[in-house]
């Protein structure tokens, strides 16, 4: 039952980073590109119908977390609580940025609530790289010290960083070098993610630059994936070494460069959603890579005294987990319903709903 609902949480992570991805993204090129009035409104109006519903996959990868995996859960919302209330600030600036923008027409008013959006956008990409890059370098659990633990062995606190700046440092911080980078090509992808989206949910005329915008970032990410992957061997010795055991794992991998690959193609797609297929293959392969590179551990832990979290040893109990597989399938019926309904209520082009007009 651990691994079942483990792919669960899993699944409905990846689901969460490519749907609100493209809202982050949107937000990241609202920020920087759009100058123009007519650009703005494009892009509210490519996300305006879903952003809100997609934000509620992050609340039920957290409630999974709670019920499948409660001592991950306790463990990583206190070691991290000082980046998680940062993230949650962020997401109601977001939320209010675009909430607030429409309800007085003054430029002022509009300018401070568009900056909120787009760099409230920028910070959530670049904080959820940084926090799958703690996950990839691990934590100091127990908070060892010359071989001595201070706290229990599942409990740990990270600073948001340290004077190193390292990440094999004794005492760790949240940011450092290596999760800084991660952090980077999360901005990085999610920007090429979130064109991607506007170009395929508009005829906006912003769409011709975004398809230029994201043939150059795609040479930046390339060149970042690149750097990570040969830098992954000072955090993980063996880095892939469950690839090797487990041959059948190199379609995650491959997975991720065929979206990378095909973005590069970006300028000659003759329909506007063959971006955002191959950046969302790409953030697909890229998450489950790193998870099946990890597995089954789902916190390291970068001391010898003691041992990583994982799946199996931050689980609950299988009887429970058992009785909620059939309260989980209902769920998951309902949201599908849902989501079937509100994508095809807002298919095509959204250049006309009119989000935000008050």
């Amino acid at each position: 039952m651990e691994l079942f609902w483990y792919i669960v949480l899993v699944t409905m992570l990846t689901i969460y980073v490519i749907l609100d991805g493209y809202d982050f993204g949107a937000g990241i090129i609202h920020l920087f590109f759009a100058k123009k009035e007519k650009d703005k409104k494009a892009i509210t109006n490519a996300i305006g119908p879903f952003w809100d519903a997609n934000e509620v996959w992050l609340i039920a990868v957290g409630g999974v977390l709670f019920f499948a995996f409660p001592t991950l859960y306790a463990s990583s919302f206190s070691g991290f609580y000082l980046p998680l209330i940062i993230i949650l600030w962020l997401l109601i600036f977001r939320a209010i940025g675009l909430e607030l923008r429409g309800q007085i027409h003054n430029k002022l008013w509009e300018t401070v609530w568009d900056k909120a959006f787009g760099i409230a956008s920028l910070l959530l990409a670049l904080f959820f790289g940084i926090a799958l890059g703690n996950i990839v370098r691990g934590v100091n659990l127990g908070n060892v010290v010359n071989g001595v633990s201070a706290y229990e062995p599942h409990f740990f606190f990270l600073p948001l960083w340290n004077s190193t700046f390292s990440p094999q440092a004794q005492e760790l911080g949240i940011i450092d070098w290596f999760t800084l980078l991660l952090g980077i090509i999360g901005v990085v992808s999610l920007s090429i993610h979130g064109a991607n989206w506007i170009i395929f949910k508009t005829n906006s005329d912003l769409n011709v630059t975004l398809k230029k915008v994201i043939f150059k970032l795609n040479f930046v990410l390339l060149t970042l994936v690149i750097v990570s992957i040969l830098v992954w061997h000072i955090i993980e010795p063996k880095p892939f070494h469950n690839f090797i055991e487990k041959p059948w794992l190199w379609i995650f991998p491959l997975l991720t460069f065929i979206g990378l690959f095909g973005l590069f193609r970006v300028k000659t797609f003759k329909k506007d959603g063959y971006g955002f297929l191959f950046s969302s293959m790409f953030l697909l392969g890229g998450l489950s890579t790193t998870v099946a590179s990890i597995f089954p551990k789902v916190l390291p832990s970068t001391n010898t005294v003691n041992p990583s979290l994982t799946l199996y040893n931050t689980a609950a109990d299988n009887y429970g987990l058992t009785i909620g597989v059939y309260w989980y399938l209902i769920a998951a019926a309902l949201v599908t319903v849902y989501m079937i309904i509100q994508y095809r209520v807002f298919k095509g082009k959204m250049d006309d709903i009119g989000y935000g007009d008050h």
